[in-house]
C-alpha cells in the first residue's frame, strides 16, 4: 500500500521523528513523507512512532492509497527525489 505521512510534533521530538521516518519512507517536504510499506512495516512504524510522540501534544496523520497518486506537481524546490531513502 502507498502512504503519505505528515506529523506535527514538539520541537524536541522533531529530529527523532525525522530520523525514524527516513528509515521507512521518502522525505518530500518538512514533516511530510511518502512511499510504499507492507502491512508489517506499517505496524512496526506505528509502534515506533508511539514510543516517540506525546499523544497529548503531538499528531501524526497517515493517508492510505490503493495506488500511487494520479498526478503530482511541484512548484519550487523539491526536497528529495522520490525513491531515494536515506
Amino acid at each position: 500500500m502507498y502512504y503519505i505521512m505528515v506529523y506535527d510534533v514538539n520541537q524536541k521530538r522533531v529530529n527523532k521523528m525525522l530520523k525514524l521516518l527516513r528509515k521507512y519512507l521518502n522525505w518530500v517536504q518538512n514533516s511530510v513523507f511518502e512511499g510504499e510499506l507492507s502491512d508489517s512495516q506499517l505496524e512496526r512504524l506505528k509502534h515506533e512512532i508511539k514510543k516517540i510522540i506525546n499523544p497529548s501534544e503531538d499528531s501524526v496523520i497517515i493517508y492510505e492509497m490503493e495506488e500511487k497518486w494520479l498526478g503530482r506537481s511541484i512548484i519550487g524546490l523539491e526536497k528529495k527525489e522520490i525513491g531515494t531513502i536515506i
